[in-house]
């Protein structure tokens, strides 16, 4: 039964993969046969991997090596809860994405070789979540990014991809290297590379009085690094808000599927990671950081994919905190639902477009009242309670996670928030909706985090390393932030009288001129896109 259960977690990323293969003249001169292969071929991905999920929920978790000899050439299987999850999340847009593809770019003359490419890279990023073996990782993980630079290159005329894909391809490329560095380090202090063998080291050393090597402290380090680089952590960032030029699927794909792979490397190394205090305080300052730097930049986009753009390097920023607090659990929940949000935002982006109008119409007709101080203590008088003792009593009692207290702290301003915009308004109607709202967030969040730390029983770091002084002093200056940022918010209506709110609103809408540096870069490697077409400006 084990042999047929890995059968079925190896074959989908292996017949994905094999699209590859097939040749562009003929995918590009039989379209609708091109378009019916990727889409059966997601189709039978999925299924497969239904099926293997469902098996390792009776059975337990699936591990297999296949062939002999060094662990950088052993094709080890993993297939675990994670796994599993993140398995089916793919595998389920993939089909999604496939299907849109297909009528997206009908009439495309390279519809064909973007159809190949699609399930390339969802084979590419599969192959990453069911290795077993940190060589055949990061070797999947290079091939994400092959694929992906593909789709990103697929309108070739236009300067603007080929800019966005450049520099993807550099980041990406320090970011295999951070890799590679700490490949070597955990093979010279643990001696294998299989995640078996590594992870009962990772707990060995955990229970040691001597505490890491620095070895194993700089490895840590590399690793979060890499992460960074492929979910678009700042400053690493510039190149996402860029990919608009590419088909709309792509978008779709990258925002909700390819770039999880940095948050899916932190959980599935969680047990080497929690070895270290430095490589979890820079997950907390740098998530933050990029959560609070995307979450600004995007209030000031007029393009509604520039907006989803940022609002993705802001998620995937408080996802990495979550990671850097301890919350693994709470961040695989958050890659799930952000996933699927922005999987939908984006392939519904014409009608995201008409929303945002009418919300912004709504804002507008609301405005002034932002100043009722009542209203705003009423929404803290309720966030408290519905935070706190509702989660506890759901049993997801986040004070006894290490950075609970954090976390939510910043779960009550987002309640905060939602309470007060419907306690402004007169109409006690849209006070009991905004409060059964509120109410449905934080039931829905504390019955998805009991499910899913109860599926990751044995996937994830259970042993955290106590809080040290620097830990907390990290938390504190966070919960600083996101409460400046929560202030910010609630005072935007004041940017057109407040000089200093009308500087950085400029400042905000130009990305701060991160991507300056960026373009620099590129424009030392490569020459300009297109001779001739000038790289497109910042915002003015």
């Amino acid at each position: 039964m084990n042999a047929t259960l890995a059968a079925l977690v190896g074959a989908p990323p292996l017949l994905l993969l094999l699209l590859g293969a097939v040749p562009d003249r003929w995918a590009n001169c039989h379209p609708r046969q091109m378009g019916r292969l990727t889409v059966v071929a997601t189709l039978i991905a999925a299924a497969m991997l239904l099926l293997a999920a469902l098996g390792v929920a009776a059975r337990g978790a699936v591990t297999r090596q296949v062939g002999m000899g060094s662990d950088l050439l052993r094709l080890d299987l993993w297939f675990d809860a994670l796994a599993a999850i993140m398995g089916l999340l793919i595998s389920c847009l993939g089909v999604v994405v496939a299907r849109y593809s297909v009528r997206y770019l009908d009439g495309d003359p390279a519809q064909g070789r973007f159809l190949r490419w699609i399930g390339f890279t969802l084979g590419a990023v599969l192959s990453l979540v069911v290795a077993g073996n940190l060589g055949i990782f990061i070797m999947a993980w290079v091939l994400t990014s092959l694929g992906l630079h593909q789709l990103l290159t697929h309108y070739a005329d236009r300067p603007a991809a080929l800019l966005a894909a450049r520099k993807k391809f550099l980041i990406s490329r320090l970011g295999d290297l951070m890799l590679v560095v700490a490949l070597a380090l955990i093979y010279w202090s643990c001696g294998s590379l299989a995640y078996q063998e590594l992870f009962t080291w990772a707990a060995a050393e955990h229970s040691s009085a001597t505490g890491p090597s620095w070895t194993v402290e700089l490895a840590c380090i590399c690793l979060v690094l890499g992460a960074m680089t492929k979910s678009a952590q700042f400053p690493f960032h510039s190149w996402l808000p860029d990919t608009m030029e590419t088909p709309t699927p792509v978008s779709a794909l990258m925002h909700a599927g390819v770039i999880n792979a940095g948050g899916f490397l932190v959980l599935r190394l969680s047990p080497l990671l929690c070895l270290s205090h430095v490589a979890l305080d820079l997950l907390v300052v740098i998530g933050a950081t990029t959560a609070l730097f995307g979450a600004l930049v995007m209030l000031t986009q007029v393009s509604i994919k520039r907006a989803l753009a940022y609002s993705t390097v802001a998620q995937m920023g408080f996802m990495l905190l979550q990671c850097g607090t301890g919350a693994f659990a709470a961040a695989l929940l958050h890659i799930v639902g952000h996933s699927l949000y922005k999987a939908h935002a984006f392939l519904n982006s014409g009608s995201a477009v008409q929303s945002k109008q009418a919300q912004d119409g709504r804002e507008y007709a609301q405005a002034g009242v932002l100043s009722s101080w009542g209203a705003l203590g009423a929404a803290v008088m309720l966030a408290l309670p519905l935070c706190w003792l509702w989660t506890a009593w759901l049993g997801a009692d986040l004070p006894k996670k290490p950075g609970g207290y954090l976390l939510g702290a910043i779960l009550t301003l987002a309640v905060v928030q939602l309470l007060w915009h419907a306690l402004m308004t007169p109409n006690p109607r849209i006070w009991l909706r905004g409060i059964a709202s509120a109410v449905a967030v934080c039931s829905a969040y504390a019955l998805g985090y009991r499910l899913i730390d109860a599926a990751l029983a044995d996937s994830i770091a259970r042993e955290l390393p106590r809080p040290s002084a620097l830990d907390v002093a990290a938390w504190l200056l966070v919960l600083t932030g996101f409460a400046a940022m929560f202030g910010l918010q609630a005072g935007v209506e004041q940017a057109q009288r407040n000089p200093a709110l009308r500087a950085l609103w400029v400042h905000a809408v130009n990305g701060f001129y991160v991507d300056i540096f960026a373009r620099r870069m590129v424009t030392r490697v490569w020459r300009r896109p297109s001779e001739g077409a000038p790289l497109a400006a910042p915002h003015v």
